[in-house]
């Protein structure tokens, strides 16, 4: 082989090089675009803290929350904020929505949304702290009832303070637990 088409080889191989180079860096860069992008507009991460939503969250637990959520049901897990109650985003389940009619027996430690006991599997015991508000009561339009899991330790809709939660202070719903690790998955 002459020395002439080595370098043409040569010269062929640094362009693929390049041009292969040149194609990673893009698709890093629209990939990391993208992922700036999906996390500005789409979704979120928050920590919880605290222990109200134990036994299904754990303090310092780390959630991906959507902000494209669609109507919130009965169940869902929420990330809301109203800042004349705490300054740092809180996570609770909501137990009913607008028209609902909820009331709670603290004797025997029942939650009921329009006469109907609910099956309550996730909470920690039966919701005997009452809180300072009277109830029954009916969730207002645009608003949400939100309780923790654990029930007897956590602020909630039974407190005046927090009370019925306007569908404007909630930042999301619960996707994903995605630390600790060996937890990543599913909430519900």
């Amino acid at each position: 082989m002459n020395q002439p088409e080595n370098k043409q080889q040569s010269e062929a191989a640094k362009g693929r090089f390049r041009s292969d180079l040149f194609d990673w860096a893009e698709a890093l860069m629209i990939s990391l675009t993208m992922v700036i992008l999906i996390f500005v507009f789409c979704v979120r991460l928050i920590g919880v803290q605290g222990s109200s939503m134990v036994p299904t969250l754990e303090d310092g637990d780390q959630l991906l929350v959507s902000d494209i959520y669609g109507e919130l049901e009965y169940g869902d897990i929420v990330v809301l904020t109203k800042e004349q109650f705490l300054d740092v985003p809180i996570v609770k389940r909501v137990i009913a929505t607008e028209g609902d009619v909820v009331d709670i027996d603290f004797e025997q430690g029942t939650v009921s949304v329009n006469g109907e006991v609910l099956d309550e599997p996730y909470t920690a015991e039966p919701t005997y702290y009452q809180g300072d508000m009277k109830f029954p009561q009916t969730v207002p339009e645009n608003c949400i009832f939100v309780l923790g899991d654990n029930r007897n330790a956590s602020s909630d809709s039974r407190v005046a303070a927090l009370g019925m939660v306007d569908t404007r202070h909630v930042i999301g719903k619960v996707i994903l637990r995605i630390f600790p690790f060996n937890q990543i998955g599913t909430v519900s």
